[in-house]
């Protein structure tokens, strides 16, 4: 009877949802309903346009457990509506919001497709592709947040494994703050330069000044 119990408890502990993918199911879910009509504007304006190969583009992704799935993106990086559109895997559970980056089976993410072997430099060692298979991979993450860096030792491959080693609800909120607000800056950023640069002297000067008085001023001297 203890056995029983003890077996029902482990099961109900099984299919309880953990944080991370509570965390994933709502703000995947809210982020999806946000951005919907701009999906939907996106795949219109594709779809105008006859793209080769569809509005959609399909490639298969090892997720958990060496799961493959076909993930579908928009054909677009305008906006990042590309990255945007994945959204629906993660409130369905292939993808996580933060995690490793979703790679593809001839990538080395599944040993029982590729045999064991690995690619020199790409992270997908035997112990690599181990902790890939105990994560689902992320609609962004650690290496991405840090792309723009610049450091030689920011490798994806090591900073996924730094974060499938150290990751938790708190570290997710942190890479998509900063995933949020990188973009953000740098849009920020590139407005002030254009306002810069259609800025010039003349835009300084005083109502009735004209290029004649300058010459003047400059002959007397």
């Amino acid at each position: 009877m203890r056995a029983r119990v003890r077996t029902w408890q482990q099961e109900r502990h099984r299919e309880r949802p953990s944080a991370k993918r509570v965390l994933d199911l709502t703000l995947g879910s809210a982020l999806l309903a946000l951005t919907s009509p701009l999906l939907a504007a996106g795949a219109l304006a594709l779809a105008a346009r006859r793209p080769p190969g569809g509005v959609l583009a399909h490639s298969p992704r090892v997720g958990l457990d060496g799961h493959v799935f076909v993930m579908c993106s928009l054909r677009t990086r305008r906006l990042r509506l590309d990255l945007l559109s994945r959204l629906p895997h993660v409130v369905r559970g292939d993808l996580s919001l933060v995690g490793p980056e979703p790679l593809a089976p001839d990538d080395g993410g599944d040993p029982r497709i590729q045999g064991g072997t690995c690619t020199p430099g790409s992270g997908t060692s035997p112990a690599a592709r181990h902790w890939r298979q105990e994560l689902k991979p992320g609609l962004t993450g650690l290496a991405q947040v840090r792309s723009r860096s610049g450091m030689p030792w920011d490798e994806p491959a090591l900073l996924d494994q730094h974060y499938a080693e150290h990751h938790g609800v708190g570290l997710d909120l942190a890479i998509l703050a900063s995933a949020v607000h990188t973009p953000l800056r740098e849009a920020a950023r590139g407005l002030v330069r254009r306002g810069k640069a259609r800025l010039s002297d003349t835009d300084h000067r005083l109502s009735g000044y004209s290029a004649a008085e300058e010459l003047g001023s400059v002959s007397t001297d």
